[in-house]
Parts: C-alpha cells; structure tokens; sequence
C-alpha cells in the first residue's frame, strides 16, 4: 500500500471520523488536525512519512482509548451510583 493511500486513509477515515466526538467541538478537531497534515506536506523523506504514520496510528489508538473510557465511566455512574442511593 502506498504512503500516500495511507495518510489519506489515516486523515479522512480515521483520524476525521473520532474528531466528531472530540470534547471542544468537531471544527475545532478538524482544525487542529488539518493545520498538523498541512504542516507536513511537503516531506519528501519516506522514513519520516513512516514515522509520522506510526505516530498517528498511535494517536488514533490513544483516541479510541479515551472514548472507551469514556463509556466505561458514564456506564458505571449510571449503573453503580443509582445503586449506591438505595
């Protein structure tokens, strides 16, 4: 799979598709992630590209973390802390 197949697909399905649940706000995310790609456009050097793609793997994971944890919590609370009244 090419480099360039795999940025898009890191920016447009993954990366994009978290940043709708993103705490401050979709165009803040958007923003953000954007001006990161941009910033980095120009790199030519295909070892830095692939360090670049691990990092955002990386960050996609960390993402996909948060919002498991953030499920876990609200579950719990609404599970657990009505118990706790009774």
């Amino acid at each position: 799979m090419s480099q360039r197949f795999r940025v898009k697909s890191l920016y447009k399905t993954q990366l994009l598709h978290y940043g709708k649940d993103w705490p401050n706000g979709y165009d803040f995310f958007r923003r953000r992630l954007h001006d990161v790609f941009l910033k980095n456009k120009d790199e030519k050097d295909p070892q830095k590209i692939e360090r670049m793609i691990e990092h955002g793997e990386f960050v996609v994971k960390e993402i996909e973390t948060l919002y498991m944890l953030k499920k876990y919590r609200t579950l719990k609370r609404r599970y657990y802390d009505s118990d706790s009244s009774q």
